[in-house]
């Protein structure tokens, strides 16, 4: 199984500035965060090439966390070219990831 891209202050900017890419904002002892963990990791598998599925610890990088708002986690945010464009807070079926992935993809 692929691993999502771990992002932080060096690569964030970079890593959403073009094409559709998902971040998961997490923490390791976060329970629904492990819930959607596995979700993720077959997203990162099934979107190869088409779009990019990162995550973020916001216990590691608080200053992204901050400057996008995430007060509860998991949140999972949606940017197309560098614009956030959508959010999912909480544990959600893998669906739901779907079909907003395939709506940006277009």
């Amino acid at each position: 199984m692929g691993k999502a891209l771990e992002l932080n202050e060096s690569n964030f900017d970079a890593t959403i500035a073009e094409g559709v890419t998902m971040v998961d904002f997490w923490a390791p002892w976060c329970g629904p965060c492990r819930m959607v963990a596995p979700i993720v990791d077959e997203l990162v598998e099934e979107y190869d090439g088409k779009a990019k599925i990162c995550k973020v610890n916001t216990d590691d990088n608080q200053d992204i966390a901050v400057k996008y708002g995430i007060r509860s986690i998991p949140s999972i945010l949606f940017f197309k070219n560098g614009e956030q464009v959508d959010t999912i807070v909480g544990a959600v079926a893998k669906q739901a990831f779907e079909q907003k992935l395939n709506d940006l993809i277009g």
